[in-house]
C-alpha cells in the first residue's frame, strides 16, 4: 500500500470485520432461543431466535476497530498517539505472532488485539514517562501496517539538501 502525500488521505487505514466463522457460530444463538421458548411458543421463540442473532451481527459489526495511520498519528479503535512517540513497528506473523501475543507479552503493553486476526504489528513507544511499552495491533496485512508506520514516522526528505 503506497504511502499517500495528501494529508487527508491515510497512508494506512484497515477495519477489523469478523471471519465468517464468527456469523456461522454466533448463530447458534437460533436454535438455542427456540429451544428454550419452543415449550412455550414457537412463534415466540422464532422471532426471539432472529432478533437476538441480528443483535449478535450488529455487535459483532459495532465492535470492529479501525486502525489508521494519517496526519502523524496512528489511531486503534479509539486510542491515538503521535507518530513521533514510536519506534520502529515490525510486523509478526505465525509462531512469532502468536509468541508476541502470549510468552513474550508484557503484561504493560496497550493491545487491540482481535481473535479472529492472527497476525500482530508490535510498536514500541519512546517516551520514557509512559509506562506502557509498546503496542501490540492486530492487523491482517501486518507487513504493509508496519510499513505505513515507518514511513510516516520519518520526516519527508523531497527538498535537496542545500
Amino acid at each position: 500500500m503506497p504511502v499517500n502525500k495528501d494529508t487527508s488521505a491515510p497512508a494506512y487505514s484497515e477495519r477489523l470485520w469478523p471471519n465468517p466463522w464468527m456469523f456461522i457460530s454466533t448463530a447458534l444463538v437460533i436454535p438455542a432461543s427456540i429451544l428454550v421458548l419452543a415449550p412455550i411458543s414457537m412463534p415466540a421463540g422464532i422471532v426471539t431466535a432472529i432478533v437476538l442473532y441480528a443483535g449478535c451481527v450488529a455487535l459483532l459489526l459495532l465492535a470492529s476497530p479501525r486502525i489508521t495511520v494519517a496526519d502523524g498519528m496512528l489511531t486503534a479503535g479509539r486510542a491515538g498517539i503521535r507518530l513521533d512517540q514510536l519506534g520502529e513497528a515490525s510486523a509478526c506473523e505465525g509462531a512469532e505472532a502468536f509468541a508476541e501475543r502470549g510468552p513474550r507479552l508484557d503484561a504493560r503493553a496497550w493491545m487491540l488485539i482481535r481473535g479472529w486476526v492472527k497476525s500482530v504489528v508490535r510498536v514500541p513507544l519512546l517516551d520514557a514517562a509512559d509506562p506502557t511499552p509498546y503496542w501490540l495491533l492486530s492487523s491482517r496485512h501486518p507487513t504493509e501496517l508496519a510499513a505505513a508506520i515507518n514511513r510516516s514516522r520519518r520526516p519527508e526528505t523531497d527538498s535537496p539538501a542545500a
